[in-house]
Parts: structure tokens; C-alpha cells; sequence
């Protein structure tokens, strides 16, 4: 058989918007891959999976599959509801409501830029190839001459979205790393790490700190 003949088998959609800035709403590489397994089991009309049939398609097992649906509950993005049939039997169903609520909030204080006019959307301020992830991503493969493991990129996305670290300082921390001949993202966390104990929080405090310790 052809590609094209599996083609057939059908297609998930998925916003770009989603794709592009998960990591910015705090939601993690392993997570985003569960929330695509669900959309894909939703959009065939298969809104509440089972843990060991979701598995079965990725490389979780049931138990990491339960572990990170509790993740997403705990994190208000993902509810489950009660349902009821036509002919009145009691089911649940997954919700994803909330993390595309927070997406849209995140796209409209961060990506769209509005209208001074009428407040409605202009243009798109940023488009896949500016994700702040998939960026600092190429850099760090780019210096280190290597491709980065998901748990790599992971660490990278909870720099920007759970230590909430600006993209120009990783990249600094990225640079002192280099210049050190330290090809490790250990040691570019022990530099933002110290730099976050000396209470520096822009480019230009640590810039002015790295010049003062040459």
C-alpha cells in the first residue's frame, strides 16, 4: 500500500495555535501527546478512551496514561463529565474546555495584536517558526551539534513556562555555557539558577553582572 492509501484511515485536527504554544500555557511534551490521543479518540466520536487502549498508541504504558490525565485534571485543563445517552445510560466523557480557554487568553494577551479602533483582531503577532520553545530548541542543538531528547526540550519548556524565564535569558545562560565549553542543559540551569539568587531579572542586570566578574 501506498501513503495515500492510508490517508483513508483519516486525519486529527489540531489549532496551530495549540501546536505552537503549548509549552507557553504549562503544558508539558509528554501531556501535549495525550491531549492529541484524545482529541484523535474524540474527533472519532470516542470521548472516553480507555487508559490501556490510549497506551496502545503511544509509547506510555496505562499507569503513566492514568498519571498524566491527573496531571491535566489537577491543572484545571482537562475535566471529566457525566453523560447521559438517548436512552439514558450514564457515560463520561473527557472536556478540554479549560485548556482551550487558557490558549485563547494566552493568543490574546500575547500573539494577537489588536485594533485600536474596534479591539478586533489585526494580525498575528507570531506565527510557528517565533514559539520561543522551538527556537531556544534549534539554538541549544545548534551549539551542542546534536539533537535534543524530549526530556531536553521538556526541561527547556519548564524553564519558560514553570520557572518563567525570559527566552533572551536561557539564551544568555546558552551563551556563558558555551564559553565555558559546558554542553549541558545541567549547567545552563545552575547559570540561571545563580543568576536567580543574584535577583537578576533582565538582560541588561546580568549583562552588568557578567561584566563585573570577567
Amino acid at each position: 500500500m501506498k501513503y495515500k492509501d492510508y490517508r483513508n484511515i483519516g486525519f486529527t485536527t489540531l489549532p496551530n495555535g495549540l501546536i505552537a504554544y503549548y509549552s507557553q500555557i504549562g503544558i508539558t511534551d509528554a501531556q501535549m501527546l495525550l491531549i492529541l490521543q484524545l482529541e484523535a479518540f474524540a474527533q472519532r466520536d470516542e470521548l472516553f478512551p480507555a487508559n490501556d487502549k490510549i497506551a496502545a498508541n503511544t509509547n506510555f504504558s496505562a499507569n503513566e496514561v492514568a498519571a498524566l490525565i491527573q496531571q491535566l485534571i489537577d491543572q484545571k485543563d482537562l475535566i471529566i463529565e457525566q453523560t447521559t445517552d438517548s436512552q439514558g445510560k450514564i457515560g463520561n466523557r473527557y472536556n478540554l474546555d479549560n485548556l482551550y480557554d487558557k490558549l485563547e487568553q494566552y493568543l490574546d494577551s500575547h500573539i494577537l495584536v489588536k485594533s485600536k479602533k474596534n479591539n478586533e483582531p489585526a494580525k498575528v503577532a507570531d506565527d510557528l517558526e517565533n514559539n520561543p520553545l522551538n527556537r531556544l530548541s534549534r539554538q541549544f542543538e545548534v551549539e551542542f551539534g546534536r539533537y535534543l531528547s524530549p526530556i531536553e526540550r521538556e526541561e527547556i519548556a519548564s524553564w519558560l513556562s514553570a520557572d518563567h524565564y525570559k527566552p533572551e535569558i536561557i539564551e544568555l545562560a546558552l551563551r556563558e555555557a558555551v564559553l565555558s565549553q559546558a554542553y549541558s542543559l545541567k549547567y545552563v540551569d545552575r547559570i540561571l539558577l545563580n543568576w536567580q539568587r543574584h535577583n537578576l531579572k533582565t538582560s541588561t542586570e546580568i549583562k552588568n553582572f557578567l561584566q563585573r566578574n570577567r
